[in-house]
């Protein structure tokens, strides 16, 4: 029988887990047996850059945490070495950052187990698919590309019409539209 003191720990665990799980846009389990503590090292930050909360976990306190969140799917995965990818915001960078760390060691030593995105778990083709698509950022910069393509061919067409027929193309005077 586990100590008081120890279990009212363990429960506070569970509790703050369940409520980083419960909060989470989408997050991933990684088994990392075998990767140095250098490499380590580069995943922790590289998941600090991207606003990732990342963190080794003992699969039986994970186990009752995703079992609060309705993951139970999950549960069959927690087996040897665990570690947890959580993403408050991208949806989509927890996927991105932690497969490109599986494919460098080619699923030897770091390989994803299973991910989740809001509530729903996911398969690993499913989050290697996710890990393939550029970030939110890179994304509306590419809507707003193609949005303002046609506005910027416009505006070429209409200078070359006006400059082939003879006329400038210069902006309009200031004094003119304080004269009227």
């Amino acid at each position: 029988m586990p100590n008081a003191k120890v279990l009212s720990e363990k429960q506070a665990i569970v509790a703050e887990l369940t409520e980083k799980l419960q909060t989470a846009s989408s997050g991933v389990l990684v088994d990392y047996k075998g990767i140095t503590v250098a490499e380590d090292t580069a995943l922790r930050a590289e998941c600090r850059k991207n606003e990732l909360d990342y963190a080794v976990v003992k699969n039986t306190l994970v186990r009752f945490a995703i079992d609060n969140v309705g993951l139970k799917e999950m549960d069959s995965v927690l087996n040897g070495t665990t570690s947890m990818a959580l993403s408050h915001g991208d949806p989509i960078a927890p996927m991105r950052v932690i497969a490109k760390f599986a494919k460098q060691f080619n699923g030897a030593k770091f390989t994803i187990k299973a991910g989740f995105m809001d509530g729903k778990v996911l398969s690993l083709d499913e989050i290697n698919a996710l890990a393939e698509l550029p970030s939110k950022e890179v994304l509306q910069a590419q809507v707003l590309g193609t949005m303002l393509a046609p506005i910027t061919s416009l505006a070429i067409v209409l200078k070359a019409i006006c400059e082939q027929k003879g006329g400038s193309v210069d902006a309009a005077p200031a004094e003119e539209a304080t004269a009227e």
